[in-house]
């Protein structure tokens, strides 16, 4: 499972972009970006390095690399990274669990999150004691898929508390044949 923390201001709320306006790939009448830049052919090395250089300068990379990665973007180049280097992430995306992220829609916010981090969530959620209503509203989901998961939370949770304490109980003595219980009667 891949793990990371960002800083929770940086996480980009569901629709939001907003962030666009801050990428440095805008072209501007002061500042005129070719677009065709970000989407070169494999071979042309140039284009690539330009790009590159551009969002080495980006306030915005880490953002646009998300949104890439969130929205399925297989094309050209985004925060920094061509299309082959980000192919390995998103493979990974499921997986990844931030923390912040977690923490971050737990508290409220709209954030984008994967496979991984809605789970956290709930398991968050359960433990803080948040109504279903309030986990429904934060997954925008039904109250009844709400209703579910918490119920498939309570399970697993029992389910692990089950098998740690057949771990920790020592096997009862026998005597002979017979187990026998507290009392010294045959169980």
């Amino acid at each position: 499972m891949t793990t990371t923390t960002i800083s929770p201001a940086h996480h980009r709320s569901l629709g939001d972009h907003t962030w666009q306006d801050q990428a440095v790939c805008q072209s501007t009448e002061y500042n005129p970006v070719d677009p065709e830049i970000f989407f070169p052919g494999p071979d042309e090395t140039e284009k690539i390095t330009a790009a590159k250089s551009l969002c080495g300068q980006c306030p915005v990379r880490r953002t646009c690399l998300d949104a890439a990665l969130e929205n399925g973007d297989t094309d050209g180049i985004r925060g920094g990274m061509t299309e082959e280097e980000r192919e390995p992430l998103h493979e990974k995306l499921a997986s990844r669990l931030d923390y912040s992220r977690v923490n971050a829609t737990v508290a409220g916010r709209d954030v984008h999150l994967t496979k991984a981090e809605r789970r956290a969530v709930v398991r968050a959620a359960y433990r803080h004691g948040i109504t279903e209503q309030r986990l429904a509203w934060l997954l925008k989901i039904s109250e009844e898929h709400a209703q579910k998961l918490y119920r498939e939370t309570r399970r697993a949770i029992r389910n692990r508390d089950l098998e740690q304490t057949t771990k920790t109980t020592p096997p009862p003595e026998t005597d002979g044949e017979r187990l026998r219980d507290a009392f010294g009667t045959a169980a």
